[in-house]
């Protein structure tokens, strides 16, 4: 191996010890808080550590796949998955679990095929072969829709909000399967369809607060940083109120500061709403700290599955990453 790759090498082995809780948090407005959080926010650096003084990330990739399992019972269940496009293999007998409360991430390189596996997951995607099993229920054909009223959202990749539509009424959409009155009385808005539209906004409220976005909610979407665009995108998936949050790279394009407000969000929504969270991320640093497991694909199959620290000394998943020498 050539003296950069076992430098490269030593960095992939030292990924997780960066801990995101040692600078002042950004508002809405991009200027740093630097002083006391409000309650409704995500916890101040203080709050993330416990009595010890230990950051949660960092105990997080210090736990044993054993103690990862006991935050829940299975409620994701993959059982060799494969999808192709024609002659395209994007997934190959790719099987693992999610259990319930857990943050479970998926990486692996360009290409490897993990957004597939999250259009799997939510039903845009059908694969071939394979079962998934959500709830202890075989699902068959699942449309999108029904994986939504299910409790299972999703961010995506590349930002899919409205971009001439307001903070709020973007959010909103999150929670048109919520909505039990029929479009005439909606058009009228009168009666019970105003006083649920009513409830609606208030939960929406509860969220934009939840994320500290007050100041931009009757922003149009276009017109803010990108930064900001993705914690909207969050913020829609959160006023469906899943059980299940699918994350596509929530932190793709972000500065370092954002990216640390992401990772507090991405924990608070998983500590305080007991959401369970399946996540893509690139960051090997902010994967190695927050996630109690994680499974690796490459070219389309499973190279690796465990806790942050069991792959990350996995020869087959550096190898991925790295490449070996000749």
């Amino acid at each position: 191996m050539s003296e950069g790759s076992k430098m490269t090498q030593v960095a992939w082995q030292g990924a997780g010890q960066r801990e995101w809780a040692g600078t002042a948090r950004t508002d809405a407005s991009g200027a740093g808080s630097g002083g006391a959080i409000a309650p409704t926010g995500p916890m101040s650096p203080a709050e993330l550590t416990d009595d010890s003084g230990a950051h949660p990330g960092t105990q997080r990739a210090q736990r044993t796949g054993e103690q990862a399992r006991t935050g829940g019972e299975v409620i994701l269940d993959l059982q060799h998955i494969s999808l192709s496009f024609g002659g395209v293999k994007a997934l190959t007998d790719i099987s693992f679990d999610v259990c319930e409360h857990e943050v479970r991430a998926i990486i692996g390189p360009n290409g490897a095929g993990k957004s597939s596996m999250l259009n799997v997951i939510n039903g845009v995607y059908h694969p071939q072969q394979g079962r998934i099993v959500f709830r202890g229920e075989e699902r068959k054909q699942m449309h999108p829709t029904a994986a939504a009223r299910q409790g299972i959202a999703r961010t995506f990749q590349n930002i899919a909000l409205f971009k001439g539509m307001t903070v709020l009424d973007n959010i909103m959409t999150g929670r048109n399967t919520q909505f039990r009155t029929g479009l005439f009385a909606h058009a009228l808005w009168w009666g019970p369809a105003r006083n649920e539209e009513m409830r609606h906004r208030q939960k929406v409220e509860e969220v934009i607060d939840f994320l500290e976005i007050q100041s931009i909610r009757k922003t149009p979407v276009g017109r803010l940083p990108y930064g900001l665009q993705k914690r909207v995108e969050l913020a829609r998936a959160l006023a469906a109120e899943p059980s299940m949050l699918l994350l596509d790279e929530p932190m793709a394009g972000m500065n370092v500061e954002e990216k640390q407000d992401m990772c507090r969000f991405i924990l608070d929504v998983n500590r305080q709403f007991g959401t369970t969270i399946v996540l893509i991320e690139h960051d090997m640093g902010v994967v190695m700290d927050i996630s109690d497991r994680v499974v690796v694909l490459d070219y389309g199959k499973k190279i690796g599955d465990g806790t942050p620290e069991e792959v990350k000394g996995n020869p087959d998943v550096i190898k991925a990453y790295l490449g070996t020498s000749h």
